[in-house]
This record gives structure tokens, C-alpha cells and sequence, in this order.
């Protein structure tokens, strides 16, 4: 197993040369038909650096069949300047793919859910018919698009999905212009796998009384709609995130 350490400061990177030397910074729009130019260092030759830090965890990543660790860490010193931008790994071949891969590991994967209770104070779930919980029940929601406002996304979404119209308050503006209402946000983050990919959720509450029969499932998406008590709405969710977010109804 290969082994690398990815140090990241205020969205600088600390990248290396093939030989250990750094810090190195990726050119734009270079392309490189050889050997990678630029990778991240190792634990020894951060050391070297002088440089100390903090481990954070450990992502696991595969390759053509070999295994490499990276071990996230904060460094404990002030913003390098001379480092390289994250954001510009990407523009840059000659930048070996474990750096590339990394840096798209540490970006927020976002989804924005909704918590639909009615005056009976049952949730509205829907059974997913394809995607990662095929076959079971979750709260309607999904990714929240490039651009988009989480608080749009859970709209966007309950209409997608149940062909529903709901309508999520704003107290702040954020969406530029205040909207009375009662209802909350509960928002959480977690990295669920060795890979390292992190998850930000957002998931509106909001009560509200719709009638089965005027949801209308998105076909190939959602294969039924129905109402549950809090106490089968937990034991049939299989989503971490469902399942707090149900639980915070009680807080």
C-alpha cells in the first residue's frame, strides 16, 4: 500500500515534486504525456518540511489494482501562500490522479430532503425505485443542483417525485425576499465510508395535509407514496440521515 499525506490550509494544497522537493504548484492547461510531475508528499518528507500537523482520518482509494492510503490532515500553521490552489489540480495532467481524486473526496456531496407531517403528525415517505435505496422508503429529497439553493431543492424535489406544490418559509431572505411560515431546517454531515466521500444534508420539516390520492409518483423514479407514523416511519427508513432527522422531531 502506497501512502500519501494531504495537507490542506484555507484552500491551499501542499503538492511536491517527484523527488520530495515543494512546494510545487500545477500549471494550467499543461499537458503532460509522461510521468505525473506532481503528487502529494509523504509523512517523511513533511517532517522534513518541518511542518506539523494534525491527522484528521484516512481515505482509502484504488487504482489499477494497488491500494493507496491518504491520511487527511490540518495543518498547524499560518495560510501558506506559496501553496497551491485546490481548485486548480484539475487544469493540470502533469498533477498525479491521487491528488486529483483527493481533492474530489473532500468535496461536499449536498442533498436537501423534506419532512412532510401532517395534522395527524404522520410523515409523507416515498418508496425509491431506483438509485442508492432502491426498493425502500425515504423522505422525498434528493441532490441539490449546481446553483441551487438547498430550500429550492427540497421544492424542486417534492414536485419531481410526489408532483406536489409545498412551500418552505424564509425567514432571512435567504432566497432574497422574507417568507412567513413555520417550519425548520436540520442539517447534517457525515462520511459514511472508507473512501472518504462526504455527505451535507439538508432536511426541511414543514406540516402540511395532502391527500394520497393527489400524489402522483414520478414513473421510473418512485415506485408509491404513503403515510406513516413517526415509529414506522424510523423502522422502515434506511437512511442515516432519515433516521435523525425524524428523531429531531422529538427534540
Amino acid at each position: 500500500m502506497k501512502e500519501y499525506l494531504y495537507l490542506e490550509h484555507d484552500g491551499k494544497l501542499l503538492l511536491v515534486d517527484n523527488d520530495g522537493n515543494g512546494p510545487e504548484k500545477p500549471v494550467m492547461g499543461r499537458i503532460n504525456e509522461g510521468e505525473s510531475l506532481i503528487r502529494l508528499p509523504t509523512v517523511k518528507e513533511v517532517k522534513n518540511m518541518n511542518i506539523v500537523w494534525e491527522k484528521k482520518r484516512e481515505n482509502l482509494i484504488y487504482f489499477a489494482n494497488i491500494e493507496y492510503k491518504v491520511i487527511i490532515g490540518i495543518p498547524k500553521i499560518d495560510w501558506p501562500e506559496n501553496w497551491a490552489w485546490k481548485d486548480s489540480v484539475i487544469s493540470d495532467n502533469a498533477v498525479d490522479p491521487i491528488v486529483r481524486e483527493s481533492v474530489y473526496r473532500t468535496i461536499h456531496r449536498v442533498v436537501s430532503k423534506i419532512i412532510i407531517e401532517n395534522q395527524q403528525g404522520m410523515i409523507l415517505m416515498a418508496k425509491a425505485s431506483r438509485g442508492f435505496f432502491t426498493g425502500c422508503w425515504t423522505l422525498p429529497g434528493g441532490f441539490v443542483d449546481y446553483g441551487e439553493h438547498p430550500r429550492t431543492a427540497a421544492i424542486r424535489e417534492a414536485k419531481e417525485e410526489l408532483g406536489i406544490d409545498i412551500e418552505i418559509s424564509d425567514h432571512l431572505g435567504e432566497l432574497g425576499e422574507k417568507r412567513e411560515g413555520k417550519d425548520r431546517v436540520f442539517i447534517q454531515q457525515n462520511i459514511f465510508t472508507s473512501e472518504g466521500i462526504n455527505w451535507l444534508s439538508f432536511t426541511y420539516i414543514i406540516k402540511t395535509n395532502i391527500e394520497i390520492e393527489n400524489i402522483t409518483p414520478k414513473k421510473g423514479e418512485i415506485e408509491e407514496a404513503k403515510w406513516f407514523t413517526k415509529e414506522n416511519a424510523l423502522r422502515n427508513s434506511v437512511s442515516l440521515f432519515d433516521k435523525e432527522a425524524i428523531l429531531s422531531l422529538e427534540k
